[in-house]
């Protein structure tokens, strides 16, 4: 007997060391470049989105209608082999890098996100989304995302922390299942936080906590979010709080996870995404992604159950409410305000009308 836990062997402890260099040169060899500048074009000034993406033209063009407004200068689509128009209706934007590599995007994705940031926005800031998720913050209509970059660099903020809120409609999913992208943002205007959860930033029980110890967090540090209507009626522990602006310096390492990097130094408030995973025939995805077995974590096999179960089924209960806008969450202990920033932002609103 003894108190000693054995220790992997020396095949095993090689194998872990290897394979992320394996994971590497299998990526580089799969790599494709597809359109657009192969390497970073933005001005200092400017952001670069990154997303990836497959079969995603349903969302394409209230994509790029919301991101433009925002103030997005470029965008670098990592396409995982769309067979639909996808690539087809890239072709005809201004301002697009269209990477692609094929390997699987569960045990990859990861990878693709970081490689795009790195060589695309190296010493710019970054924003960092999905196909169905709408970046927000307090501000934007007056400054933009241009505005919101200048103030956190003023700061010496290198990270934005953002909460994803699922938006929904009253009707049953079924129903709105084809709904057109610019349809689903109009429609899709419930959400629902009574069931959220939270932890401390650098908590070890929300399962980040390698990830956020490697960040500086400025105090009062934004809380990390999980639950919400997905864990409310499907039972799925999603987390709900992502890093998805940051400022790709030489201290910072993106997308080491999907929902943060590290090495940040971290702002004390949390924007919004407003996220739209119900749209776009909800069932059918998931139906799709349990029988590919692309992603290993279940959740879409949990919804596929329930959707299954329960085709009328409707998010709306009575605890859900119309899209309050950010300062009711704010005020909701949803997001988090920081005073300094709100008054800054008020000041770059009107640096702006002056200019």
């Amino acid at each position: 007997m003894t108190d000693h836990p054995s220790q992997p062997s020396l095949l095993a402890r090689l194998k872990n060391r290897l394979l992320p260099l394996f994971q590497q040169l299998r990526f580089l060899a799969s790599l494709r470049h597809l359109q657009g500048p192969r390497r970073r074009v933005a001005a200092p000034d400017e952001v670069v989105l990154v997303t990836l993406v497959r079969d995603g033209a349903f969302y394409l063009d209230a994509f790029f209608d919301h991101y433009r407004a925002l103030g997005v200068a470029h965008f670098v689509f990592f396409d995982n082999g769309s067979s639909d128009a996808t690539l087809a209706q890239l072709q005809e934007q201004p301002g697009v890098s269209v990477l692609q590599s094929r390997l699987p995007w569960g045990a990859y994705e990861n990878i693709f996100r970081s490689y795009a940031a790195r060589c695309f926005a190296q010493d710019r800031w970054c924003l960092i989304v999905d196909m169905d998720e709408i970046f927000d913050f307090e501000g934007r209509a007056e400054i933009g995302l241009p505005g919101l970059t200048r103030y956190l660099t003023r700061q010496g903020y290198t990270g934005l922390m953002a909460q994803m809120l699922e938006m929904f409609p009253k009707a049953p999913l079924r129903a709105v299942a084809n709904l057109p992208y610019r349809s689903v943002l109009e429609q899709f205007d419930h959400c629902d936080i009574s069931t959220v959860t939270s932890y401390d930033y650098q908590s070890t029980k929300s399962g980040l906590a390698y990830f956020l110890i490697q960040n500086r967090a400025t105090p009062p540090a934004p809380q990390i979010l999980f639950g919400g209507v997905r864990g409310k009626v499907f039972g799925e522990d999603c987390c709900l709080s992502k890093h998805p602006l940051i400022f790709v310096g030489p201290a910072v390492t993106p997308a080491l996870h999907p929902h943060a990097s590290t090495g940040l130094t971290l702002a004390p408030m949390s924007a919004l995404i407003r996220h739209y995973k119900f749209a776009n025939d909800a069932l059918a995805r998931d139906r799709a992604s349990v029988a590919a077995a692309s992603i290993a974590h279940g959740e879409d096999q949990q919804r596929l159950s329930v959707l299954q179960q329960q085709p009328d089924l409707s998010l709306w209960s009575p605890e859900a409410q119309p899209f309050p806008g950010i300062t009711a969450l704010q005020e909701q202990a949803f997001l988090q305000a920081d005073p300094a920033c709100t008054a800054c932002l008020a000041d770059l609103a009107q640096e702006s009308i002056d200019d």
